[in-house]
C-alpha cells in the first residue's frame, strides 16, 4: 500500500516537471519571437537607411557644376571705366551629373576685398547663334535693381530645351554663361552707378554652388593691364 502511494506521488512528480518545462520552453520562444522582429525591423530600418544614404552620397559625388572658363569686359569707349565692368563665366554639367536647376544655384565671388552672393534673375537670353557680342546684351549686363545680387544667363548649349527662363534646368550636355555685372557686385561704391569694377593685379575667387552635388570653383588674377576690352580670365 505505502509502495503504490510513493509510486503516485512520483508520476505526479514527474508531470509537474514536464509541465514546467513546457512552460519554460514556450516563455524561450515567445522571447526569441520577440528578439528576431526587432531584429528583423532594425534591418529593414538600417537598410533604407543605407539606401537613401547611398543615393544622396551618390547625387552629392556624381552631381555638379563645371567651370570652363570665365571672361572679362572692359568698357573702353568709357573713360570713367578702366577696369572689368562685366563678367561671363561658363558652366556645364560635370560627367554623369544629374538634373541641376539654375534657380536653386547661387554664385559666390570675391575680389579678396569683399565677398558677394549672387542668385538667378529672370534675365534669360537663348538664341546666340549669328554674330551676338554676349558683352553687350545690356538687358541683364548692365546696372538694374538688385543688380549686384544677381546674375542672368546665356544658354549656349542646350539640345533637349530643359533651360527656360522660369524652369532653367540643366542636364547632359548643357552649357550656358553666368553674366555677371561685376560693377556693381565688387565695384568700390557697391550698387552705386557708376563704379569702378575689378581693377588690374587683383585676386578674384568663387565657386558656382548648386543645390546637390560639387560646386564649379573659379580663380584666377587679372592682368597687369586691359588692352583689350575682351579678356579670357581662366
Amino acid at each position: 500500500m505505502v509502495n503504490m502511494k510513493l509510486k503516485t506521488l512520483l508520476q505526479q512528480d514527474v508531470g509537474s516537471i514536464g509541465i514546467g518545462a513546457m512552460i519554460v520552453f514556450i516563455a524561450m520562444v515567445l522571447v526569441a519571437g520577440i528578439a528576431a522582429s526587432v531584429l528583423v525591423q532594425t534591418s529593414t530600418r538600417l537598410e533604407a537607411q543605407a539606401m537613401v544614404t547611398g543615393s544622396d552620397t551618390t547625387k552629392e559625388v556624381g552631381t555638379g557644376l563645371s567651370v570652363s572658363n570665365v571672361l572679362g569686359y572692359v568698357n573702353k569707349t568709357t573713360a570713367n571705366s578702366p577696369d572689368i565692368s562685366r563678367m561671363a563665366i561658363m558652366v556645364r554639367t560635370r560627367a554623369g551629373s544629374e538634373e541641376i536647376d539654375i534657380s536653386e544655384t547661387y554664385l559666390e565671388i570675391s575680389d579678396s576685398t569683399r565677398k558677394v552672393i549672387m542668385n538667378y534673375t529672370a534675365k534669360f537670353y537663348r538664341d546666340v547663334a549669328g554674330a551676338v557680342d554676349i558683352f553687350q546684351m545690356h538687358t541683364f549686363l548692365d546696372n538694374h535693381a538688385k543688380a549686384g545680387a544677381q546674375y542672368g544667363v546665356i544658354v549656349v548649349e542646350d539640345a533637349d530645351h530643359s533651360i527656360s527662363s522660369t524652369t532653367p534646368v540643366m542636364n547632359k550636355g548643357d552649357k550656358l554663361y553666368i553674366c555677371v555685372n561685376a560693377t556693381a557686385a565688387l565695384g568700390p561704391d557697391g550698387e552705386t552707378w557708376p563704379s569702378n569694377g575689378i581693377s588690374e593685379r587683383t585676386k578674384c575667387w568663387g565657386m558656382v554652388v548648386p543645390e546637390h552635388g560639387s560646386p564649379g570653383i573659379l580663380k584666377f588674377t587679372t592682368p597687369a593691364s586691359y588692352p583689350d576690352a575682351v579678356m579670357d580670365l581662366q
